[in-house]
């Protein structure tokens, strides 16, 4: 019975939340227009989700890809994340011996959703990642939101379109779906389907089934 009456709490969570970005994301096209491209008169200010494991090793990578025009580099780790910010850290190291530059912070918030964790109790996790998310993304104003599937994402993202919605800033989405989804998208890639801006995929079968996202291969 528990587990019913969590399967029918994820079903409806999950369906609150797509009906809910649907519609925050066609009041931002409509307050601002569906074309925006950040950086056209400067450096790019972008705000980088990171997440436990092979999240953070894929988004390092797609940083590395990235030009110097992209700074600073706001990173965001989930509270319980211990192995991040040390790649992170790496990372700019790497950069500044290169003589790219070093300018980031490093920022934490309250884990969406752990792993194994029950959609009931993940609600209130949800919500509390998505109190901290607000506030941090209103102070640091990014011109980008970057992530691959990190459920810290979700609320990182909202926190972005908001800004649009008031007014203060459009913030670009731009969504990598994480290189081990090959035939189904995660839970973050469902959901960031219909708010994000750009939505790559790193195999052929997820365009085939999702026309709205750009494949151009392996990314990572």
């Amino acid at each position: 019975m528990a587990l019913f009456c969590g399967t029918v709490c994820g079903v409806i969570l999950a369906g609150v939340i797509l009906i809910s970005v649907f519609i925050l994301r066609l009041f931002v096209i409509l307050r601002h227009g569906s074309e925006y491209k950040p950086g056209q008169k400067g450096s790019v200010s972008v705000l980088v989700v990171a997440g436990s494991g092979g999240h953070t090793t894929e988004i390092i990578r797609l940083m590395g890809s990235l030009s110097q025009s992209y700074n600073p580099r706001h990173y965001v780790i989930a509270d319980t994340d211990k192995m991040s910010e040390d790649k992170i850290r790496a990372f700019e190291a790497e950069r500044l011996k290169s003589g790219s530059g070093t300018q980031f912070t490093l920022h934490r918030i309250p884990r969406s959703r752990e792993v194994r964790q029950s959609w009931s109790s993940s609600v209130l996790s949800s919500l509390s990642a998505l109190m901290s998310s607000v506030p941090l993304v209103f102070r640091l104003q990014p011109d980008m939101v970057l992530c691959n599937g990190p459920g810290t994402c979700v609320p990182l993202c909202a926190a972005g379109l908001l800004l649009g919605i008031l007014g203060l800033k459009r913030v670009l989405i731009v969504y990598v779906e994480s290189i081990c989804r090959v035939e189904m998208l995660s839970l973050s890639g469902k959901i960031l389907y219909y708010l994000s801006d750009y939505f790559f995929v790193q195999w052929a079968p997820l365009k085939d089934k999702y026309p709205k996202s750009v494949y151009l291969g392996k990314l990572v």
